[in-house]
């Protein structure tokens, strides 16, 4: 068996400062974050942080602070891909992150009696991929309906010309339809920039973070779905930069901070995209593979809605 204690990282190596920068924020906001009551609970809060992670050789930011279900991230992000937006989706793949979300009782508390067996209104993959069409429920065909923006980026990226434009914003932030949403969007926006011929870098603004629980999927999502377009479109994948607004720790999860910053990084693993497909909702999970992972034990954390 590996010793473990032979992978910790060396304060010269550029992985150890990624993860730091995590820790860094959890230790802030136990230190110096501002107790708020809000919607769903106490929390220690902090307004505006920025995180840089770089993807370069097949670096994946996927934290091994603590265990992560990095598998289910992965099938997330591919069921918002693919414009889908019914939970049982997920939860027929062992997948329970919008289980809370989904209930009656959560539903009714956002006025959507209406939505039965998974349903949870035009969130991420509607808007990713028909945003603002018309939401109809979610066992209505919806191509060639609303923009979708995620082809129209994969478009210019292929393109040598309008691969360099400021413009490849991906945006699920859409005030006609919050009220239909089961749970307005969280990480709002993202932009796509290439430089140097064909490294591509992704930027992501969320304005609210549950920094325990929700955000090390938000890092490696994000960072997932740029090596992803990055193989499709024939780049490589060079830096994923992380804006937040609202960052917040609940009451119910200091104790598990803490155990978290008493523990030493590893390196991050790598991720390798095993082949190019003809369109990006034809990448299943097991074209995703994850070498080199090692990681502290799991820390369980109460989901709240």
């Amino acid at each position: 068996m590996t010793d473990k204690t032979t992978l910790t990282l060396n304060k010269e190596e550029e992985t150890e400062s990624q993860e730091s920068q995590y820790l860094s924020l959890i230790r802030q906001l136990l230190d110096h974050g501002h107790k708020e009551v809000g919607r769903n609970g106490t929390t220690l809060t902090t307004f505006g942080h920025m995180m840089s992670f770089s993807l370069e050789k097949g670096i994946i930011p996927i934290l091994t602070t603590k265990k992560m279900a990095w598998k289910h991230c992965l099938k997330e992000l591919l069921w918002f891909v693919s414009g889908k937006t019914n939970n049982r989706i997920l939860t027929d793949q062992g997948v329970h992150i919008w289980d809370g979300n989904a209930s009656p009782e959560y539903l009714e508390s956002r006025g959507l009696t209406g939505y039965v067996d998974g349903e949870l209104g035009p969130i991420y993959g509607h808007q990713w991929r028909h945003f603002n069409a018309d939401w109809e429920g979610d066992k209505v065909d919806y191509t060639g309906k609303g923009v979708d923006q995620l082809q129209e980026i994969i478009d210019a990226l292929k393109d040598p010309v309008k691969r360099f434009s400021r413009r490849l914003i991906l945006s699920a932030w859409n005030p006609c339809q919050l009220n239909e949403m089961a749970l307005p969007p969280c990480h709002i926006l993202c932009q796509f920039n290439v430089h140097d011929t064909n490294k591509l870098s992704c930027s992501m603004y969320q304005r609210s973070i549950d920094v325990m629980l929700g955000q090390p999927f938000n890092i490696a999502s994000y960072a997932f779905l740029t090596h992803w377009i990055a193989k499709h479109c024939d780049l490589e994948a060079y830096k994923f930069v992380y804006f937040m607004g609202n960052c917040h720790i609940y009451e119910e999860h200091i104790e598990g901070a803490k155990v978290q910053l008493s523990r030493q990084p590893y390196c991050f693993p790598k991720v390798e995209i095993k082949e190019k497909k003809e369109r990006l909702e034809d990448y299943t999970l097991e074209d995703f593979n994850i070498s080199g992972y090692h990681s502290h034990e799991g820390i369980p954390l109460k989901m709240i809605v």
